[in-house]
Parts: structure tokens; sequence; C-alpha cells
């Protein structure tokens, strides 16, 4: 079974949760920027939540079906059709030999996930099939996928007339927005900022640069401003810590993140709302609430809670055939 890419997109990968455990030797965790999506598509067709998943941007690459697959599409909508037929997010389908799936137009967001019953076939590096642009290295062969590129699937499905009767609840999908209220903790440094800075931060929209890429979304808006100046020991960063930039502006650290940095740490997004944040492109807004360390905590284990009740609705009603 395997996927045959007939049209290049820009940037396409092979992405998963990440690389973990390896950070104190320097080597960043990659993953899907979207982390939620991939979680959600996977659940719906019966993978583990880890598997690798294809992460597409607009333009996206025409694939063809060489083999009967389940598929499933979550994270941005880019007007999905699978032989000119649409095709929705967030809901399983079967795509036959032969069949070319298409993205005819960007709708919201700028990262589609595919998932594919029983995974990608790829090659693990330190435990995750995510692929590393940088170092060139896990995915398919450490690059963006190009046409003629071939992706095998790890299982082969039996033919089957069913159609899936259910679809990803609206309450467990994120709320996807060009300019998202991201909630936040306030970061060691927070208390730094001097008091204009302070409000700054919590009172204006920010600007998604040009600049932004997998790595950082660089923020334009009023600069904010310590109290006062000082040296600061490079600490430990990850995914969602928002740092102070010598100029004013601020960062904010996304999957390709560096291991450690530093800048000010004076704030750090709360899992529940990373992938709101991570649909967003150049020029969208975003604008930050705080939070209390145990407010992420309850957001998170709620989300955790139904998601693992999807879990179990999908093992109680999907059955391969």
């Amino acid at each position: 079974m395997s996927i045959l890419i007939e049209k290049g997109g820009v940037l396409s990968t092979i992405q998963d949760l990440g690389r973990t455990g390896f950070r104190r030797f320097g080597i960043n965790p990659n993953g899907a920027m979207d982390k939620t999506a991939v979680r959600l598509i996977n659940i719906s067709i019966g993978n583990d939540d880890a598997e690798a998943v294809l992460e597409m941007h607009f333009p996206a690459p025409v694939l063809r079906f060489e083999e009967l697959a389940v598929v499933a599409l979550g994270g941005a909508d880019f007007g999905a059709t699978l032989d000119g037929e649409a095709v929705e997010n967030w809901r399983p389908f079967y795509a036959r030999k032969n069949q070319i799936l298409r993205f005819t137009g960007k709708v919201f967001g700028n990262r589609v996930y595919l998932a594919v019953k029983g995974g990608i076939k790829v090659k693990e590096w330190l435990g995750s099939a995510s692929t590393n642009l940088v170092a060139g290295i896990g995915g398919y062969e450490g690059i963006s996928l190009q046409k003629g590129d071939r992706l095998l699937f790890s299982s082969t499905l039996k033919i089957s007339d069913s159609k899936f009767a259910y679809k990803i609840s609206k309450s467990l999908v994120p709320h996807y927005s060009s300019l998202p209220t991201v909630r936040v903790v306030a970061g060691a440094e927070f208390e730094r900022l001097n008091a204009a800075g302070r409000e700054n931060f919590i009172s204006q929209n920010f600007t998604i640069g040009n600049d932004s890429n997998r790595m950082g979304f660089r923020l334009k808006g009023e600069k904010l401003s310590l109290a006062k100046k000082f040296e600061l020991i490079s600490s430990a960063v990850g995914f969602g810590t928002i740092q102070l930039l010598p100029d004013g502006q601020i960062i904010i650290l996304m999957a390709d993140h560096q291991t450690s940095g530093g800048y000010p740490r004076i704030a750090h997004v709360a899992s529940k709302d990373l992938p709101a944040l991570a649909q967003l492109g150049a020029t969208d807004k975003i604008n930050f609430q705080i939070i209390s360390i145990e407010e992420a905590e309850r957001l998170l284990l709620e989300f955790e809670k139904d998601l693992n009740l999807l879990r179990i609705g999908v093992n109680s009603k999907y059955v391969e055939r």
C-alpha cells in the first residue's frame, strides 16, 4: 500500500508527536505543529496517538492512493476533494485504488494533516518518525516531499463498501481563528517587565511576522520593556515558550525550537491553546490572556479525559474490514 506524490506542495513532511528525551543532548523535538489535530485524526481511525502523519501547507500536494486506505484529515481546511468529491475534516473515509486527493483552496488555517489506518511506514530516528529538516534526518529521508515520492503504508486493508457513520465532535476540535485569544502562564521573567511592558503584553493584538517558521513565530507589536537590564544564563525552553528579544519584540517558540535560550521567558502558552497558535500564519493576529498554572493544568486534564472518551468510543465502533 502506498501514496504517490503526483504534484509537490509547499513544505510537506512526515511528522508525529515529536522526539522526546534527547533535549539534554541539544536535539530539538520536532514533531507536528498542531499535535492535537494529529492525535484526534489518529484516534478516529484506530491508530496510536503518536502514529506518523503527513503535515501539509498550502499549496498542498496532489496525492494518488495506489491501494485502498482508510484516511482522516484534520487541522486546517484546504478544501479537500477525492476524485472531485468534497471530503470533510475530522471524519474518516475510504480512499480506493487510484483515487486522487486534491486541496482546492485555503478556507482557514495553515497546516492540514493526513493520517492513514495502520500508519505511514518510515524509519524512526531516536524513537520518532518526525522530520528534522536542518539535520536532514527522520521522516522521508529527512526532506520535504517532492513529485514522484512514494509513502508506504504499514498495513493492508480488505475491501469494504462501508461508510463511517461518526465524526469527531466539535467540542473536541480546537477552536481555530485568525485572531485567537491564547491563554498563557506567566514565565520566570515576566515580573522583570516594567508596568507598561506587562500591560502591553496583555492588552494589544500582535501580528505574526513574515519571518516566522516552524522554529518560532516572531510577533510584531508595541515594544515591551524591562524594568532593568540584566544578564540571564541560558535555560531550558519548550514549545510555546514566549521570549523577549533585545529589540523589545517577542517570539513564540514552535515545534522545531532550540533546546535552551538566553532571552527572558515572559510566558508559556497553555498546552490546550497550542493548536490555535499552530494554525496561524503570516499577518494573522494574536492576543494573550494570563491564567494560573492550576487553570492551565485543569484545561489540559479536562481535554485528556475527553480524548480518552473518544478513544473508547472509536474502539467500540471501529471494525477493520
